[in-house]
């Protein structure tokens, strides 16, 4: 019954945290990722990342990105796809490049250092969701343009990954264009499900004579679509908010919404959280101050400085487009996949690892103070430029 203690750690610390964290002005959410390092190893040593709490968070975050696709104005994502495109690239290359500077001015080799450029390509947006419901602002122009660069980003990163890994003979196996080719056939496949399959399963399974019959389509949905994209080499969070989105297009939308938000946030998303700070341990980082400080730095100006260019170039104003770069900082559990992927093809040292983890961890509490203060910067420019109009 040791996870029954767990749950309940997780779940009456993460909401006093959070409601301390909103009275301290900050996001919620900043004090619920805290509380996974003081109840992880790092600090307490209260719970550990084990099985259980590792599906219950794989649980959380695929709903709250199906959350996230529900609430998202479809029409808003069509008109900024050139900016969510431009904003993906400028967040590939400039963390790429600056990845790839910083491990070679530490002395590793060229093929080491291009698998660290890849890993500061990453980005989690899972955070960042949680930030803009709670700003409001998730349907926003900055919004939707952080979404659907995102998703771009994640299927460039994991190309390119595949790209460098077979590059350097680490993943000679690996065959370029059938994985462009199962990213469109995902894309397709997606799509077709949600014009066609989607609106058919939920009207079908919604009249049934059993407790909470929408909802449980709708779930059947979210994680049918979550286990297609990881089948298709995609993130599941991916597939979720597609599944959202689908969703959002029936009639049977508000009544998803308003269930699935309570399931989400009672249990699964707080077990999600804390599972982040729980991959926090500073055992043997002594010797490594300098390089987690730098590498740290640097993955969190190349990613706001790539980004904010990317916005800047598609129109929007200097503190959107850093309100943009602000929500594409977090590196969170897609950072994490990478590294442990390069440590077992042997792309990353072992000795290394546990400042990658810290990296990946500070570059997502960094994200929601950072984002609640450019957005709130780019509303009141935004309001003062009115108010001068008038």
């Amino acid at each position: 019954m040791e996870f029954i203690l767990y749950l309940v750690l997780i779940l009456l610390c993460t909401k006093v945290a959070g409601d301390l964290s909103v009275r301290l002005g900050q996001p919620a959410v900043l004090g619920k990722l805290l509380v996974g390092i003081v109840l992880g190893p790092a600090v307490l040593g209260w719970i550990h990342n084990g099985e259980f709490i590792s599906e219950i968070a794989e649980i959380g975050v695929l709903l709250l990105m199906f959350i996230a696709g529900l609430e998202t104005d479809l029409d808003q994502l069509r008109k900024n796809w050139k900016s969510a495109f431009a904003v993906a690239v400028g967040g590939i290359i400039l963390p790429l490049i600056g990845g790839y500077s910083a491990a070679i001015a530490f002395g590793f080799t060229h093929n080491y250092a291009l698998f660290f450029g890849v890993l500061f390509c990453a980005t989690s947006v899972s955070i960042s969701v949680q930030v803009l419901k709670e700003l409001n602002k998730l349907n926003s122009r900055e919004g939707t343009t952080i979404l659907g660069a995102a998703v771009i980003d994640d299927v460039l990163v994991v190309i390119l990954l595949a790209f460098i890994m077979s590059i350097v003979g680490q993943g000679s196996d690996v065959s370029i264009g059938l994985l462009i080719g199962k990213k469109l056939l995902f894309f397709i496949g997606i799509l077709v499900a949600g014009w066609l399959i989607v609106p058919r399963v939920m009207k079908w399974l919604a009249p049934l004579k059993v407790t909470e019959a929408v909802i449980s389509a709708a779930l059947i949905i979210c994680f049918g679509f979550a286990y297609f994209a990881e089948w298709m080499q995609m993130a599941g969070i991916i597939g979720a908010f597609a599944a959202g989105i689908a969703i959002s297009q029936t009639p049977y939308k508000h009544d998803v919404e308003q269930k699935v938000e309570p399931i989400a946030y009672s249990i699964f998303v707080p077990v999600f959280f804390v599972s982040i700070g729980l991959n926090v341990s500073f055992e043997g980082i002594g010797n490594q101050i300098g390089f987690l400080i730098v590498i740290t730095l640097v993955a969190i100006v190349t990613k706001l400085a790539g980004c904010w260019l990317g916005a800047r170039m598609t129109g929007f104003d200097n503190k959107s487009a850093l309100a943009i770069g602000s929500g594409m900082v977090s590196r969170g559990e897609v950072a994490l996949i990478i590294a442990a992927t390069g440590l077992t093809s042997g792309l990353l040292h072992q000795e290394y690892f546990t400042s990658v983890v810290i990296m990946v961890i500070v570059t997502t509490l960094v994200t929601p103070p950072l984002l609640k203060v450019l957005f709130n910067r780019s509303e009141e420019a935004k309001a003062s430029g009115k108010s001068v109009n008038m």
